[in-house]
């Protein structure tokens, strides 16, 4: 893949035009596989191997991983706070930013635990969602966007997808 081809890899996210019981099944099972998925791509690669950026310009496989540790400990917050209020207004966070910061060079076993630990809460919460909690909601402050928790379960399906992507493509290059 091109370096343009790899900010995508599996294209942008598009909100679906319906939400299915078997859509959301599939998500769930997105979520409910990543953690593993995660570990089966980067088996065997060295220290210096996670350093290695998806893209020119784009984050080290390492920094990928920290992300979606970070990211999806945020996105259950939101699950939560949309739990238990009504149509909160989230906190978004420099994602950019965080990327410096010094946890980020950690090994990666701590954010694949973290990351395992939150998707088996994300799980069991989604599997046990009635279709009016699937309907409650949240506001993003950058966008506006009302965000509902089947949307949000759709967006993070994609963006486990997304990242294990840049992984697997990057991991692809180590093996030719």
């Amino acid at each position: 893949m091109t370096d343009q081809q790899m900010r995508f890899p599996i294209g942008k996210f598009a909100p679906p035009a319906s939400y299915t019981d078997e859509n959301i099944r599939e998500w769930i099972d997105d979520l409910r596989t990543l953690p593993g998925k995660l570990r089966n791509a980067i088996a065997g690669l060295n220290y210096q191997e996670l350093d290695t950026p998806y893209r020119t310009g784009g984050w080290t496989l390492r920094q990928v991983i920290h992300h979606l540790a970070d990211s999806h400990m945020n996105s259950i917050t939101r699950f939560k706070l949309a739990l238990t209020e009504n149509n909160p207004v989230i906190k978004p966070y420099e994602e950019a930013d965080w990327a410096l910061l010094p946890d980020y060079r950690l090994p990666v076993e701590s954010s694949l635990k973290m990351l395992e630990g939150i998707h088996i809460h994300m799980v069991a919460l989604f599997e046990s969602f009635t279709e009016n909690e699937w309907e409650r909601s949240f506001v993003h402050p950058a966008s506006g966007d009302t965000v509902s928790l089947k949307k949000g379960l759709a967006l993070y399906s994609w963006h486990s997808k997304h990242h294990l992507a840049h992984i697997t493509e990057t991991v692809k290059k180590f093996i030719k």
